[in-house]
């Protein structure tokens, strides 16, 4: 058969038949096999795959074959992708059994330092690169169009086995999202791609904080009251409260003293109240009574 001619149609119930005859075989050969899996018809649900398939739908020079694309990855006939450093490897299971081969170049150095110096210091994303994970900001940097980690066209080498000569063809394209699909359960692939380390990301944000640890230690090593309500996630009163009142002696009341007892007084065996004794001034003469 001439390579002008047209292929025979093969129903999408006998793709997915060949796809998972093509899948066994390959794994009996002891071949480890990745087939595309999707849940339900979405090809990704992630920020990262989604990212991913915007970004390819985003180049006028897909548009043709992305359609019928998304129809073969939706259907299964993906039977194996596997992605590397620089490069992707696919099966794709249409009229035949399609090898798929994509080399990408390495993310520019520039570019690399420039998502450093924006992704560093946010103590967000440090956490979330601790968890395996990415902050919306952080991603952002790293997903945009122009200087981020998705590669443009110019930068891919595509080739597929099979007749059609297109820059990009059906079994390409179903790689392609087949990507995007990976990336929802293993977003770092990105990284290994592009050949940059995403540990790199982790050791700027601590540099950042170890130097403004250093500030604020130069600074008598306090935190602010801002910072611990951003830290504790609770609202904290910055007003300035009175200073307190000098505290007062209190003095202890002394105990009363007893009060002395009135002596009794002194009576006669009469009744009668006793004389009070005269006193004399000393320079007197004592007065001589007469006899009776």
């Amino acid at each position: 058969m001439s390579w002008w001619s047209y292929q025979p149609y093969v129903s999408v119930a006998q793709r997915k038949v060949n796809a998972a005859r093509e899948v066994e075989k390959l794994r009996k050969k002891g071949r480890t096999v990745s087939p595309v899996v999707l849940d339900g018809s979405k090809i990704a649900g992630t920020f990262w795959g989604k990212a991913w398939c915007d970004n390819l739908e985003s180049y006028s020079d897909f548009a043709n074959r992305l359609p019928r694309g998304r129809s073969y990855v939706r259907n299964g006939c993906v039977c194996d992708l596997q992605i590397e450093p620089g490069r992707i490897h696919g099966l794709v299971c249409g009229t035949e059994v399609y090898e798929i081969a994509v080399k990408i170049k390495p993310l520019p150095p520039e570019t690399w330092q420039a998502i450093k110096a924006q992704c560093a210091g946010q103590i967000g994303s440090l956490i979330e690169l601790l968890q395996g994970k990415l902050s919306k900001a952080v991603m952002e940097v790293v997903t945009r169009r122009d200087g981020g980690l998705f590669p443009k066209p110019r930068e891919m080498d595509m080739d597929c086995s099979c007749p059609d000569w297109a820059g990009l063809c059906k079994h390409l394209a179903a790689v392609l999202y087949g990507v995007g699909n990976r990336l929802d359960h293993q977003p770092e692939l990105l990284f290994t791609l592009r050949q940059v380390d995403h540990l790199e990301l982790i050791a700027g944000a601590g540099e950042a904080t170890a130097a403004a640890g250093k500030a604020q230690g130069k600074a008598g090593r306090r935190i602010a009251p801002s910072d611990l309500a951003d830290v504790f996630g609770v609202d904290l009163d910055t007003s300035a409260s009175p200073e307190p009142a000098p505290a007062t002696k209190v003095e202890t009341p002394a105990a009363p003293t007893p009060k002395a007892k009135p002596r009794a007084k002194k009576t006669r065996a009469n009744g009668r109240e006793p004389e009070k004794p005269v006193k004399r001034p000393r320079s007197a003469k004592p007065v001589k009574r007469a006899r009776a």
